[in-house]
């Protein structure tokens, strides 16, 4: 068994993670911290914020086998916790709402094109055309400028390099 390792459930919030613990190299079998190493990679909650609970019993002792604590294949662990600390949530927040604001500029530019095209298919008559299309310059250089706006506050925003989920979402946006 302890080559094999463990097969264990770990829930969190609503997510289940069907997880394999190994021991590390020098232990004949898997421990607590095995368990929380694999927990964090599946979960993203970091070792300090995770707290793990097994039949109502919290997993505190680090060195502690799991067998000792009567963990077996299949078993199911409790995880609470946050994923990210208070500081990166608000960062998280922060890139959410300027993607609100992306998707509600590009909605307005796909209006755009819709009248772009409109016109393109000959919609409009020839002479309102000319000032049609002035106007609708106008409107997109408008909605650009809102990009660049948007895009010039996603760049003002400084993030460590620990808060990996805020830098992704910015990644994305950019």
């Amino acid at each position: 068994m302890a080559a094999a390792g463990l097969s264990v459930t770990v829930t969190h919030s609503n997510e289940k993670h069907d997880l394999q613990v190994t021991p590390q190299e020098g232990n004949s079998e898997p421990i607590v911290q095995d368990l929380a190493q694999v927990v964090e990679e599946a979960t993203g909650v970091p070792l300090p914020f995770q707290k793990l609970i097994f039949k109502g019993k919290s997993l505190k002792e680090m060195e502690m086998p799991l067998s000792a604590l009567g963990i077996q294949n299949g078993c199911r662990v409790m995880l609470t916790g946050k994923k990210n600390s208070p500081e990166e949530e608000a960062e998280l927040k922060k890139l959410k709402d300027l993607e609100k604001s992306v998707e509600k500029i590009a909605d307005q530019l796909e209006e755009l094109n819709k009248v772009l095209a409109g016109i393109q298919q000959g919609f409009l008559a020839k002479d309102l055309q000319a000032e049609t299309l002035c106007k609708l310059d106008r409107r997109v250089k408008a909605t650009i400028e809102q990009f660049m706006k948007i895009l010039e506050e996603i760049d003002t925003l400084i993030l460590p390099e620990n808060f990996k989920d805020s830098r992704m979402k910015r990644k994305g946006l950019v």
